[in-house]
This record gives structure tokens, C-alpha cells and sequence, in this order.
């Protein structure tokens, strides 16, 4: 074995084999057909000298690196500041915005509730943009988007008011997952993203949102703290726009922070996804193909079941808690805890996926038993035993985000085909929003304080959740089986093909197979 082949093993990097052994007249003639996106285009028209050299492990890992510096952290922050704006009605509902907006208990959790059935209505419409539109000017003008309507939200003065602006704030939010879906797979390995996603994926938004109400709580404004609480974040969304625009270009061949040889090592870092970077034509075949299969079907379902949890929980927390006797104080503090549990606790499962390939369902589904325990002992243990020992089945209770969080890589992971993403993401996206307006539902104003029919709603959607997870990696399974069949087969009589960078589906690519 030679010194290379062996950094290359020390490194985990999959490097794969240079374009410089096929003709650059012929490679350039396969490149431009029909089906090709925009890495194929921009491979096709390189200095030829550039593809010859071959690319080292140092190499592949210095533009790695570079990568995570230059977009993970803004899209991180990103994700936490577009959370952050969604869930604060949580700690404002405390600090007298119901009272000011004149609202009930009921209407608040229509207030939560409407901002998912834009997120719904948008949300296709947003998948489509996304591959029709540059994807950095996209991102950017979502953002500024969401900025000023955290702005609206502190000038609200009405439950229809308030409404009107959380179904906007739904709307323009909804851009943001998809982007980062496309965005993850445009950029790293499938073997990089679980860990990626887990990063900026995070439940971080409760420690901010929670010291920086405690802050504002603390304020001697004239304003009232829960308006203070959303100009505070407009501001910061508006800058961070800016940093969107400038930092994450909308392809590894338009970033401007990379010569291209480092943009070459970024394409080629990627072609062993085998699911291209990008193409801007929509085929309706792709988006059906999408629509017949079902281990799409299987994780939207998954996303609906998981996020009822989600929905109940991120809206409902500050008054859970509150009604367990703390003060409004003590309560905006006790939510900390619960970001750092939960960021925790996906990052340590994302990496425990990275270690244990075709074990990923099984990871989730074991991780959901936690909270399927904690949502048992919160409406059981309720009345037998002090409210702060009760924090800790609710602390335990935050974990359930880390299995959705899993499952976005896969739905990355397994889908080849622009349009077909698109679609996939959409469907996924969908889910989310749908068990986001089912959850806030479930947590009805009679059951207060203790809320015992809202956990039994999250124990059985944690059990459907766990279900299909099951089901969509046995599928995924047997598919791989009857593809190394065929592929054998096909190989020997027509020899490998490589359709990386084609924009073709996981369904067309014979060589394609599905992470489970």
C-alpha cells in the first residue's frame, strides 16, 4: 500500500479518483448533455492542468476545513436566530403580550399554530424558488424577510394583528429549511452531513431566548419587555442577512473565498454523494417519481408524528413550567437548560451515526424511547412528587428533537435528482409544519396546569414516529439488496458507470445506494 493511499485511510477522506485519466475533449462532450448540473458545466470548462493534479488528503481536508469555517457558523447562526424569532412568543406570553394583545389561552395557541399553516402553504412554492432562484440572494432576502416582521411582532396590538404577522413570519421562514437542506448536500459528504446538520440543526435558540429574556426582564425600559424582546432580535436578523448574502455563495462554483482548484476538491469531495449539486430545470417526472415512492411518504410521516412534540412543547414551555409554581423570572432561566440538552444530545447521536454506518434508524429509533419514558412519567408522576423533580422528566423530555434532526440527513442523503430533492424536502418540510399546528392543539387550556391529555397526544405521536422510522430503514435495506443484485449483474455486462454529477434520480442510478 502506498504512503498515499494510507494518509488517505488516516484521514477519512474518500478521495476519488481524478478526472485527468479520461480525455478532456471526450469528458467535456459527456458533461454538457441534457442531464448534467452545474459542478458537470463548471468541471467541463477547467484548466485541464487543474484535473490532472492529483488531489491529496491534506488537500481534501484543508478545503474542508475551510468550508466549516466559512459557512457552518453563519448557518448555524442562522437556524438559531430564525428559531429564536419563531419561539420567543413563549416567553413573551409572560411578560404580558397576551394581556396587551388582548388575546385568550385559546387564541395564543392559534397564535403558534398559524405561523405553521403559512409555513404549509409556503412551503412548496419556497422548494421551488429555491432551485429556480440563486440560492444566496434567496437565503439572504428570507432572512431580511423575517427580520422585519420580528419588528411587526413587538407593534402588534391585537389577536389579529398578532396573527397576521406570525402567518407572514411563517411564510418567509419557510424558505429557510429547504435551502439548508440543498445547501448541506451541495457541500459536504454524506458521511459529513449527519454531524454538519446536528451542529446548525441545534435547540440552542432556548439558551439565548431564555438569558436574553431574563435580560430584557430585568431591563428599566419604557417599552414594554416583550416588544423590547422583539425589536432586539429584528436588529439582529437584519445584520445577519448581510452576512448570509456575503458568505455563502450559492455553489461551490460561485464562492468567492475559493480558487478553483479548491472548488474542484470541493466537487470532487462530493461526487461519491451521487446526488449533483445543482440544475435549475424542473422535471415533473422527478417530483411523481418522488410522489410514488414511499420512503418519502415514511419520513414526512415520520416529520408529523415527531414535531407534535415539537409544536406542544416550543410553544407551551414558559407556561408548562410557570405553572409548575416558578416565577416569570426563574422561568425564562429554567428554559436554558433545555438548548444545551438538547444540542447535546444530537450532536453525540450524529456522531454515533458517523461511527456506526447503516445503523442510522436504528440510532433514532432507539433515541425516541427517552422522551416516549419522559412523556409516561410527566403525566403519571404529576401530584406524587415536588415540581422540581418533575423538571427532570421535563428536561429529559427535550431530547426528542435529536431523532428529527437525524432524519433530515437521511431525507438529504437519499434522494438524487434536483427536482426530485426539491420535492422530498417539501414533503419533509410539509410534515414538520403539519405536527407543528397539530401540537399546539393538544396542550388545551382546561387541562392547565398539568396537562395530562397533551402528553398522552406526544406518548403515542413519539410511538407512530418510532414505527415509521423502522419501516423506512427496512425499505431502504431491501432496496440495497436488490441493487447489488442487478448491479453485479449490469457491471459485468456493460461495465461501471458514473453519473455523480447526471441529474438523474437515486431510482435512474443503478450505482446509488440508500443510507439507513
Amino acid at each position: 500500500m502506498s504512503s498515499k493511499s494510507v494518509d488517505e485511510k488516516d484521514a477519512g477522506i474518500n478521495v476519488a479518483p481524478s478526472l485527468a485519466v479520461a480525455d478532456p475533449g471526450k469528458l467535456e462532450t459527456q458533461m454538457l448533455g441534457p442531464d448534467v448540473d452545474i459542478a458537470a458545466k463548471f468541471l467541463a470548462g477547467l484548466d485541464p492542468a487543474i484535473i490532472r493534479e492529483p488531489i491529496s488528503a491534506k488537500e481534501a481536508r484543508a478545503v474542508l476545513w475551510k468550508l466549516d469555517l466559512h459557512i457552518l457558523p453563519v448557518l448555524t447562526i442562522t437556524i438559531i436566530v430564525a428559531a429564536i424569532d419563531k419561539v420567543i412568543i413563549s416567553n413573551a406570553s409572560i411578560y404580558g403580550m397576551l394581556k396587551d394583545n388582548h388575546m385568550t389561552s385559546s387564541q395564543f395557541s392559534w397564535v403558534a399554530s398559524i405561523f405553521y399553516f403559512a409555513y404549509l402553504g409556503f412551503e412548496w412554492p419556497a422548494g421551488f424558488l429555491v432551485q429556480k432562484l440563486p440560492i444566496r440572494s434567496f437565503l439572504a432576502a428570507a432572512v431580511f424577510g423575517f427580520a422585519v416582521l420580528t419588528f411587526c411582532t413587538g407593534a402588534t396590538t391585537s389577536f389579529a394583528s398578532l396573527a397576521a404577522v406570525r402567518f407572514l413570519l411563517g411564510a418567509f421562514e419557510s424558505m429557510l429549511f429547504p435551502t439548508a437542506s440543498i445547501i448541506t448536500a451541495m457541500w459536504w459528504t454524506r458521511k459529513e452531513q449527519p454531524i454538519r446538520v446536528a451542529f446548525y440543526f441545534n435547540t440552542l435558540s432556548s439558551v439565548v431566548t431564555g438569558l436574553l429574556a431574563y435580560g430584557v426582564g430585568h431591563s428599566n425600559s419604557s417599552i414594554a419587555p416583550w416588544r423590547l424582546l422583539f425589536i432586539i432580535l429584528g436588529c439582529i436578523s437584519t445584520l445577519l442577512a448581510v452576512a448570509v448574502y456575503v458568505y455563502i455563495p450559492s455553489s461551490p462554483v460561485e464562492a468567492w473565498w475559493l480558487t478553483d482548484r479548491e472548488k474542484f476538491i470541493c466537487i470532487e469531495r462530493i461526487r461519491e454523494n451521487n446526488t449533483g449539486v445543482e440544475d435549475k430545470t424542473f422535471k415533473w417526472y422527478q417530483a411523481k417519481e418522488c410522489l410514488m415512492d414511499p420512503k418519502p411518504w415514511l419520513l414526512a410521516l415520520f416529520a408529523i408524528a415527531q414535531n407534535i412534540c415539537n409544536g406542544g412543547l416550543v410553544t407551551f414551555a414558559a407556561i408548562i413550567v410557570s405553572g409548575l409554581g416558578f416565577s416569570t423570572l426563574n422561568t425564562t432561566l429554567i428554559g436554558v437548560p433545555t438548548g444545551v440538552i438538547g444540542t447535546i444530545w444530537q450532536i453525540m447521536l450524529a456522531f454515533l451515526s458517523a461511527k456506526l454506518p447503516g445503523y442510522r434508524c436504528g440510532i433514532i429509533f432507539g433515541a425516541n424511547l427517552f422522551p416516549i419514558i419522559c412523556a409516561v412519567l410527566m403525566f403519571k408522576l404529576r401530584g406524587e412528587v415536588t415540581n422540581v423533580q418533575l423538571l427532570g422528566a421535563y428536561y429529559g423530555f427535550y431530547s426528542y428533537w435529536a431523532p428529527y434532526v437525524l432524519s433530515t440527513s437521511l431525507n438529504i442523503a437519499n434522494v438524487s435528482g434536483h427536482t426530485k430533492k426539491i420535492t422530498a424536502n417539501a414533503m419533509f418540510f410539509i410534515g414538520y409544519c403539519v405536527g407543528n399546528i397539530i401540537g399546539p392543539q393538544v396542550f388545551r387550556a382546561k387541562d392547565a396546569p398539568d396537562y395530562k391529555h397533551g402528553y398522552m397526544g406526544i406518548l403515542a405521536s413519539l410511538v407512530v414516529a418510532s414505527v415509521c422510522i423502522v419501516i423506512y430503514g427496512l425499505l431502504c435495506r431491501l432496496d440495497n439488496m436488490k441493487r447489488d443484485k442487478k448491479e453485479a449483474a449490469a457491471v459485468e455486462a456493460s461495465g461501471p458507470v458514473d453519473n455523480a454529477f447526471s441529474d438523474k434520480t437515486d431510482k435512474e442510478k443503478r450505482d446509488f445506494r440508500y443510507h439507513y
